[in-house]
């Protein structure tokens, strides 16, 4: 009996199958150095990233100092050599305002309505930049990610706008009114000096945990639905619960109603400064 060769048969069949493309990547350093004056007290650095993290600290000098880590990746050499072709980073100055912002395949600079970033489908790669910043320590700061990582600032003591979706951000030794949000994440901050204009905190998901010198003074608004609000700062005060405007009105009337925000006067008031959770804890510290 003649004996049949069956793996040659097998491998024959499975010769026909093409193989999937293996995903291909490709990384590139950027260095970018700009020099700013610090007499102007209205120096910006914005930076306007999607995926990957954002870390600034400042230091004593009048130089903006970038370093971001960009990696591409696509399935296939072909989309990835197209990926490399499409895709931009861009920086400007202009006076003593640096930007840093993808301008390709979308531009993320605010308000220039391109929010559809589109699927990785029909974009056919994916991007992933990771900025590591020093700064003066007085510069202002406008930065944001979505997705891939936390923000960090240390040691700036200028204005901070500062936001994240998909991540936690963290200020240490910040000194300036702050503009601080995400989506899913902690908010936590540490201040060495009580900032000169007003600040709001806001997360979804997530705790808000935020220290102040001793001799803080402001009225402080908490707002959380699934979460309590702590404080170890003796001197507070409990504020008569606002009442608000609704901006509708029902058969010729005004409807007013009782706002769900908690007040509460620290020190001798003053400063507004507001905190906002949904699912999560309000913890304001005071600094030993």
């Amino acid at each position: 009996m003649k004996k049949i060769i069956i793996p040659f048969l097998v491998g024959l069949v499975l010769s026909c199958t093409q193989a999937p493309a293996q995903k291909q990547v490709f990384k590139e350093h950027i260095s970018k150095q700009f020099t700013v004056s610090n007499a102007s007290g209205k120096n910006i650095l914005a930076i306007y990233n999607i995926n990957g993290f954002i870390k600034v600290k400042g230091y004593d000098g009048d130089k903006v100092m970038l370093e971001v880590d960009k990696t591409l990746s696509a399935e296939g050499q072909e989309r990835l050599n197209a990926a490399k072709e499409e895709f931009k980073l861009n920086f400007e100055q202009k006076e003593d305002s640096i930007l840093a912002y993808i301008a390709q395949p979308l531009d993320t600079r605010p308000n220039r309505g391109n929010q559809n970033w589109g699927s990785r489908q029909e974009r056919k790669y994916d991007f992933h930049l990771e900025f590591t910043v020093k700064v003066p320590y007085s510069m202002n700061l406008q930065i944001s990610t979505v997705n891939g990582g936390e923000v960090t600032v240390d040691d700036v003591t200028g204005s901070l706008k500062v936001s994240n979706v998909n991540g936690a951000i963290k200020l240490t030794n910040a000194k300036g009114a702050s503009e601080i949000r995400t989506i899913n994440g902690n908010v936590e901050a540490n201040y060495v000096g009580i900032p000169p204009g007003e600040s709001q905190f806001k997360t979804l998901n997530g705790d808000i945990i935020i220290s102040y010198p001793q001799n803080l003074s402001a009225d402080c608004q908490f707002k959380s639905f699934r979460g309590d609000f702590y404080t170890d700062f003796p001197n507070t005060e409990t504020l008569p619960a606002r009442i608000v405007k609704n901006q509708e009105t029902s058969h010729n009337k005004t409807v007013y109603k009782l706002n769900a925000e908690t007040s509460v006067r620290i020190g001798n008031g003053g400063k507004i400064f507001k905190f906002e959770t949904f699912n999560g804890n309000i913890y304001l510290k005071k600094q030993s």
